[in-house]
């Protein structure tokens, strides 16, 4: 008898516990994701190819036509290299991933029924906080709002809505399919529950997740944004060729690209809006100063590889 009942006492603590860890995190099920350009449709694309089901959400059909084109042949790519051998297998992954995925012009429509929703639009604090404010009137209670913004403040972002503690950061990096990491941000007032349901969202969609506090740029960003700009500052004072800065750093340093081939390749505009949004947050910050050819080049409409020049002309 003494048995049985330390018997029970043990499965019921353990029962217990495993009730708590299960309270701990929500199973993200069901994702929207609201943007359907490139990082918008590489979220959405990595998400359905796990087994998610998810409907990406654009403001037309045209676009979203689009979007899930540009799907179709990123799963090309990847299946040519991960079933390289079994072409079946391959036209079936693509298969399965396109079931996974769906299309709406309604965001208010579809999140009613979603665990997670991840905004991919324009970095424009107003327009993100408009959006954020809306869903979080029909979204349900459980559902965790995130941000793949690259620069602003998720903070700022979850004071737009009811649900502080069911907000987050999930940065991803481009192109999305390709990238491993994924930059996981808790605010103070982000529950561990959401932070850990991101983290095993994350995992879920094959990538490394790391984590980090609502800082500027967060880790990748906040050390690569003031690279480049010193880059820009070396060839401004003409200590030395914008070619040479980045044979220097592609031999010396091991990177694949030089700063000047990167912030063509980022997009100088995209560039000039990080820093300006930084410096204003930080103005004594040297690391945040802008730069006159920087701005020069933008007002130029020189914006990279996009243009088709920046601080290097493509043909």
């Amino acid at each position: 008898m003494a048995f049985a009942t330390r018997h029970f006492v043990r499965t019921a603590a353990s029962s217990s516990a495993a009730a708590t860890a299960a309270a701990k995190k929500l199973v993200v099920k069901h994702v929207t994701v609201i943007g359907g350009g490139l990082m918008g449709a590489g979220i959405a694309q990595v998400a359905a190819a796990s087994g998610h089901t998810v409907v990406l959400v654009d403001q037309s059909d045209e676009i979203l036509k689009k979007s899930t084109k540009g799907i179709e042949e990123s799963l090309k790519r990847v299946t040519k290299k991960k079933f390289a051998d079994k072409p079946e297998a391959g036209a079936e992954f693509i298969e399965k991933t396109l079931k996974n995925l769906s299309t709406s012009t309604d965001a208010v429509a579809v999140v009613h029924s979603t665990d997670l929703v991840i905004e991919a639009i324009v970095e424009n604090q107003e327009i993100k906080n408009e959006l954020f404010k809306r869903l979080d009137k029909f979204a349900p209670e459980h559902t965790i709002f995130a941000s793949n913004t690259s620069s602003l403040q998720i903070t700022q972002l979850a004071n737009s809505t009811t649900r502080q503690d069911r907000f987050g950061g999930l940065h991803f990096f481009n192109p999305v399919p390709m990238m491993k990491l994924v930059e996981v941000i808790k605010t103070p007032m982000t529950s561990q529950k959401t932070f850990e349901s991101l983290v095993d969202f994350s995992k879920a969609v094959g990538k490394s997740p790391v984590s980090c506090k609502d800082t500027p740029g967060f880790i990748v960003n906040r050390l690569l944004v003031p690279y480049m700009m010193e880059a820009v500052r070396l060839f401004e004072r003409g200590d030395a060729s914008k070619e040479d800065i980045d044979v220097a750093m592609k031999l010396g340093a091991g990177y694949p690209m030089g700063p000047f081939e990167l912030l063509d390749y980022v997009g100088l505009d995209t560039s000039k809006y990080i820093i300006d949004g930084w410096h204003s947050l930080e103005p004594n910050n040297p690391l945040f100063a802008p730069s006159p050819l920087l701005n020069k080049l933008v007002q130029e409409k020189k914006l990279g590889k996009k243009t088709g020049e920046g601080f290097y002309k493509y043909k």
